[in-house]
């Protein structure tokens, strides 16, 4: 049986959009567990955008994507009835609100690494054994310091310990949560300029406007944004954040997918118009 190649395509596009949705109980476990490290005496009404940011942020992105998959290729222009051009709007703009709001989070979880002091008196981590401390072996992962692993943690003699919790990390390790802290917030803020800019984009292409100069400052910011977008995937490739740089990837693939979208769709448009002025 020869299966058509745009059934493939299809089928490979919704793949990706089910693994993002995979995902986001991915990050909710990660999150669950250092929750229970950060905030021990559990989470305020205030707190939950910071504690579960990324489970909230991509749950948003994906019915979002969603979204902008029945705009720009789902849906034929004689769907698009008041009332449901008014619940896509509204279903959007509610997603905005959880995805900014995510964002807040992402800028106060980099903040929290930044809170930290020196741990003085001990210079070995096998000293904090059976005391309930735990070592940050990356931004926003904890491990239990236990006798088993004490001695591999950290090959230093000198510690740091995040304000507030009982964690610990050497310098190096600190140095490194750090960088990533701040991949997280650039990350966050590119996408929000993407989607920005993907929404002008669709805004002008349902006024058949979006040409010249318009489409071409959109493709220009878009190569600059989309760039650095990759080079967060690559940033987290390289620190071995496996579920960061593969969430990454997959957000840049399902993009490329509504940027396609945009494209047939004009494309699309132009054959309509050419028939009509025949």
């Amino acid at each position: 049986m020869k299966i058509n190649g745009r059934v493939l395509y299809q089928l490979f596009k919704y793949s990706i959009y089910a693994l993002l949705t995979i995902n986001v109980f991915v990050f909710f476990g990660e999150e669950w567990a250092a929750t229970r490290l950060e905030y021990p005496h559990g989470i305020s009404g205030g707190e939950i955008f910071k504690a579960y940011a990324a489970t909230i942020d991509t749950a948003a992105w994906v019915v979002l994507l969603l979204m902008f998959e029945l705009e720009t290729y789902v849906l034929e222009d004689r769907h698009f009835t008041r009332a449901v051009t008014l619940s896509l709007h509204t279903l959007r703009a509610v997603c905005y609100l959880f995805i900014v709001s995510a964002f807040y989070g992402y800028v106060t979880d980099a903040a929290y690494v930044y809170q930290t002091s020196p741990l003085a008196g001990v210079s070995d981590l096998c000293a904090l054994v059976g005391q309930n401390w735990s070592y940050a072996t990356t931004f926003g992962e904890y491990v239990g310091i236990t006798a088993s692993n004490c001695a591999s943690l950290s090959h230093l003699d000198t510690f740091v310990r995040f304000d507030g919790v009982a964690a610990v990390v050497d310098e190096p390790g600190l140095a490194g949560i750090h960088f990533l802290a701040m991949v997280d917030v650039a990350n966050a803020g590119v996408w929000l300029l993407v989607v920005l800019l993907l929404e002008t984009d669709v805004r002008l292409q349902e006024k058949n406007r979006f040409e010249g100069l318009a489409l071409y400052l959109s493709t220009v910011a878009k190569v600059i944004l989309y760039s650095i977008l990759a080079f967060a995937v690559v940033a987290w490739m390289v620190t071995g954040d496996f579920v960061d740089w593969w969430d990454a990837f997959l957000w840049l693939v399902a993009f490329v997918f509504i940027e396609l979208n945009v494209v047939e769709w004009r494309q699309e448009s132009h054959e309509e118009g050419a028939v009509t002025a025949d």
